[in-house]
């Protein structure tokens, strides 16, 4: 056991005149499991890279461990994986490799086949495995989930459990309560770090937020009372003092001391007053506001919007899943769930048009209006008023729904390019809800985006029930919206 201490830690990329970090303090213990959390673009990764020594930085990082990082970067992926992992922990032991992938629920057949061979989820396990098999280093997790369907998820998160010493960037809620024991959390003015999961972090956060408003709004109705009152008593001081004058014979040292003890009075209620001040802008500095999104779907005439008959995906003449069956009906939201790779992103094409060999019968209602969130944002390049110029929407709504996903104003100049993972998926949202659709089809839409945006995006659908067919390995995210769920098997 030992701890990494950040001490006065400073740093700003040298494209930007905005430090992302300023005078950081705070340190963590090598032997716990840490869940980093923050919105997007807070610098949860630039702070892993940080560690890691990307950059230069002012301050200290001082820490007897060597860190790791995943996702490990891995240059030829036609290379045996076997050959890959004993890169990444050259000192293991064969049966120790072995081990961990059976924790995983990984054959060990994948360690003779090329990597490029393995799927996303598989290339997240074995690598996981083997950077564990590194004694005593410390291993910095930069969103796991992203490649992982929801069975996946509850594997790498019970495997995560028996395991010490990470740092794990997670915006999945379910994910993170079931394998940290303490929360690293980026606020708007400061980064904390608390004992527990992250149900436990978000309850105290509440809590103190809540207090803070209280607060904040006794302060201010006793600021403005102590002004209106020294205000009052300066007034009388000021009466009090001329009515030595002009009044005929007058005792003028008792107006005089009456006058000053009045303008005493009124100095103390002044002070008073200050320090008020003071204990208010002292808080809410962290209070985060989720604020309300809206959207306005459009109406369709039938009560079926589309139908898949026995309809499977294929490949080269082979079908990659079990034929599915359903409606898509009016007023459901409906969740496709599946092992990666089980051909749910292919239905979600087909539903949009795209050639994609199948089998089977599908049809679409007439005249029908969608709106797609793909799964991929690498394709995002330009500004924000050239993305919104091409797809035919209002601009000016556009950015008003991003802000409302804490956009800062700066980003607005900035190209899509230089946006975090989360930001570029928020711009795919926000495209979204400014176009008028009878059916909402996105694909994987919470990949990489923060914690508050996706209850803000719950509650719009709650509130506006949109008609939607969607995939997404976010449990939370998934109990709360859908309605309904298609199970698609892999063949």
């Amino acid at each position: 056991m030992s701890m990494i201490r950040i001490e006065n830690l400073t740093f700003a990329y040298p494209s930007s005149y905005d430090n992302i970090f300023e005078d950081v303090n705070f340190q963590i213990d090598t032997d716990w499991k840490l869940g980093f959390i923050g919105r997007n673009g807070r610098g949860k990764t630039t702070f892993l890279n940080l560690l890691f020594g990307k950059y230069e930085y002012q301050g200290k990082i001082q820490a007897s461990v060597q860190f790791d990082y995943f996702p490990f970067s891995v240059d030829d992926k036609d290379r045996v994986t076997e050959d890959i992992l004993w890169e990444v922990c050259p000192l293991a032991e064969e049966w120790q490799l072995l081990r961990e992938l059976s924790y995983l629920e990984v054959d060990e057949d994948v360690l003779w086949r090329p990597f490029s061979t393995l799927s996303n989820g598989e290339q997240t396990k074995v690598l996981l495995a083997a950077l564990f098999l590194n004694d005593g280093h410390f291993l910095l997790i930069d969103e796991p989930t992203n490649h992982l369907d929801m069975k996946a998820r509850k594997i790498v998160s019970a495997y995560l459990k028996r395991k010490k010493g990470f740092l794990l960037v997670s915006h999945d809620r379910y994910f993170l309560d079931s394998c940290v024991d303490h929360i690293l959390s980026i606020n708007r003015s400061n980064i904390e770090v608390q004992r527990g999961n992250f149900s436990t972090w978000f309850a105290n956060f509440q809590r103190q937020q809540e207090f803070e408003l209280a607060q904040n709004v006794k302060l201010k109705k006793s600021i403005d009372h102590m002004q209106k009152a020294a205000q009052r008593t300066s007034a009388w001081s000021d009466r009090t003092e001329s009515s030595k004058y002009g009044n005929g014979p007058v005792d003028r040292g008792y107006i005089g001391h009456k006058s000053a003890k009045m303008m005493k009075r009124s100095k103390s209620v002044e002070a008073r007053q200050q320090r008020a001040i003071e204990q208010k802008s002292g808080l809410l500095k962290n209070l985060e506001i989720i604020e309300d999104l809206k959207i306005a779907p459009r109406p369709y005439f039938a009560d079926v919007l589309a139908t898949f008959s026995d309809v499977a995906p294929g490949f080269d003449g082979k079908h990659v899943c079990q034929p599915v069956s359903f409606e898509v009906r009016r007023g459901e939201r409906i969740a496709l769930d599946g092992k990666n790779g089980c051909g749910k992103t292919s239905l979600l094409k087909l539903l949009m048009g795209q050639k994609i060999e199948h089998c089977g019968r599908f049809a679409m209602g007439s005249g029908m209006v969608l709106s797609y969130v793909p799964q991929d944002t690498s394709g995002l390049k330009g500004s924000l008023s050239e993305f919104a110029e091409r797809n035919g929407i209002e601009e000016s709504l556009f950015k008003a729904i991003l802000r409302k996903l804490d956009f800062e104003r700066i980003q607005f100049e900035k190209n899509m390019e230089d946006f975090s993972a989360g930001q570029k998926k928020k711009v795919w949202i926000a495209k979204s809800l400014c176009e008028r659709a009878h059916l909402y089809v996105w694909d994987e839409p919470l990949n990489y985006i923060d914690i508050y945006s996706r209850m803000q995006i719950e509650n719009l659908i709650k509130e506006f029930s949109p008609t939607m067919i969607f995939v997404e390995h976010d449990l939370a995210f998934r109990n709360t919206v859908a309605t309904k769920t298609i199970e698609v098997e892999k063949r």
